[in-house]
């Protein structure tokens, strides 16, 4: 959620870049850090350390938001957060699909459906930078919201009566991915040849 911006001077003469160093980059790199923490602790047989798993992941998502709110409101954005924060999204949420999967708790077709739209959205970002920048629309945040709950409902060791429970979350947010992957996609189209992409996934 960080990108790059500048920050006023304290002497008021003029406006100069935001430390890389700074609260919301270092809640960025927290989350990087959690995600070997997190996989140890899903991999761990045991109840305790499923819901060990789960605290972690809650928590790394919450840095997520936190990081963002934190370096709009304080004008802490900054060029390295640009590209951490994205990497550190898909690390976490990869790496709780991939494991999961790789535990046979989650088909593998799911996971490579949903690591395929992210991958492909970031080359296409790539593709259009040039041309300008398709910012986040709100279908794209229901998707994000809707992963991390899905995940969630995975990760803990809920009795298989709660079974459908976990099928029709990430079913939802298997369906959001996709669709608004396609969103994407016509929208990046739209911009490379002139168009105004207003919204995003």
């Amino acid at each position: 959620m960080n990108g790059s911006q500048l920050r006023p001077d304290p002497a008021g003469d003029r406006p100069v870049p935001a430390r890389t160093l700074n609260i919301a980059n270092a809640l960025t790199l927290l989350r990087l850090l959690l995600v070997p923490v997190f996989v140890l602790m899903l991999v761990t047989p045991g109840t305790g350390w499923r819901i060990a798993a789960f605290v972690v992941f809650v928590l790394a998502s919450l840095t997520d938001h936190i990081d963002g709110e934190v370096a709009r409101r304080r004008n802490l954005v900054t060029d390295f957060g640009k590209i951490a924060d994205p990497i550190a999204d898909k690390a976490l949420t990869g790496s709780a699909l991939v494991t999961l999967s790789a535990l046979e708790e989650l088909p593998w077709w799911v996971t490579a459906a949903i690591l395929v739209r992210e991958f492909g959205v970031t080359a296409l970002r790539f593709w259009v930078i040039r041309h300008g920048v398709i910012p986040a629309s709100r279908g794209g945040k229901i998707k994000t919201v809707l992963q991390i709950v899905a995940i969630c409902a995975y990760v803990l060791p809920l009795p298989a009566l709660l079974d459908p429970v976990r099928w029709v979350l990430m079913g939802a947010a298997l369906l959001i991915t996709v669709a608004t992957g396609a969103d994407y996609v016509v929208r990046a189209i739209r911009l490379r040849r002139g168009g105004r992409a207003e919204g995003a996934a």
